[in-house]
């Protein structure tokens, strides 16, 4: 079955002076952020940003593509840090897409968990959703 998830953003003036509101998410767990101009292109810090929301959404669902994977191949995680790093370049978008994961998984040999990790990176819908990004990047790495 599918399923939607819906945001809904308030915007007020230009581009380059105005501002938003993320006001609603359809779980209320993001709760209202402040968006801007300045924040995308870095520089207010105390706001978000739609590469800093893709980041996070393309992290957690890497990290549940992995560990879905590993669990198949019998090799369940004690723990996966996953970190995706979006560069955004004004005037061109979202030119580079960065994703590192650590993991403990417990009888698996660094090999296979980065043939593991390498297929969740091509395979996680937000990935397949991502995929005109010019560049999506994997440090993949077992913890001792």
């Amino acid at each position: 079955m599918a399923t939607d998830r819906k945001a809904e953003v308030v915007w007020h003036g230009s581009l380059l002076d105005g501002e938003g509101t993320i006001v609603s998410t359809t779980t209320g767990a993001i709760g209202e952020q402040p968006v801007s101009w300045a924040a995308r292109a870095g520089e207010a810090e105390q706001l978000t940003s739609p590469e800093e929301l893709i980041a996070a959404a393309h992290a957690a669902c890497f990290a549940m593509a992995l560990s879905n994977g590993l669990a198949q191949a019998g090799h369940a995680p004690e723990e996966l840090r996953t970190s995706a790093t979006v560069t955004f370049q004004p005037g061109e978008g979202i030119t580079k897409i960065g994703l590192a994961v650590r993991g403990r998984v417990p009888g698996m040999d660094a090999a296979a968990f980065g043939e593991a990790a390498e297929a969740a990176k091509e395979n996680c819908p937000v990935s397949k959703a991502l995929a005109g990004v010019p560049e999506l990047s994997l440090d993949a790495s077992l913890d001792a």
